[in-house]
């Protein structure tokens, strides 16, 4: 299952990742929020993260305008850890060497378009572990410090 979550700026975009994620096949838990009423994005990357961090969704993604606010939101949690993407290699590194279990991605940044290759990018890449296990072990012992 994957957790959504976004502000006010990027309803739309969140929308269009549901839809898409759905007709992948996939299963979405949409933590907000659901109207272009003012909101802070807080609220609702802090719920998505708690989703994925708890193991009820396997992964997340949120959107905020910039994306900048949202993904530092998941950051705050633990066991997170949640890649601002505005490109196709990043996506795809990101969860090759980081193994990121969120992205972000800022709705006044990037068209619909270039996010669901984004989002499929991201989805479709696996951890490629060896010496990047080393390197995702090192942030996790950072988060117990």
């Amino acid at each position: 299952m994957i957790a959504l979550g976004c502000d006010h700026g990027a309803l739309a975009l969140k929308n269009a990742i549901k839809e898409h994620l759905e007709r992948r096949g996939l299963e979405v838990k949409d933590c907000g929020t659901y109207t272009e009423e003012s909101c802070d994005y807080p609220d609702f990357g802090a719920a998505a993260a708690k989703a994925v961090a708890s193991g009820e969704c396997d992964r997340g993604i949120v959107c905020c305008t910039t994306g900048i606010g949202i993904s530092i939101a998941a950051n705050k949690v633990k066991g997170i850890r949640c890649a601002l993407l505005s490109d196709l290699m990043s996506a795809r590194l990101t969860r090759q060497h980081n193994d990121t279990n969120m992205m972000a991605l800022g709705a006044g940044v990037v068209g619909e378009k270039l996010a669901l290759e984004i989002v499929d990018t991201w989805l479709d890449t696996a951890f490629e572990g060896g010496r990047h296990q080393r390197r995702v072990d090192k942030l996790t012992a950072l988060e117990n410090e």
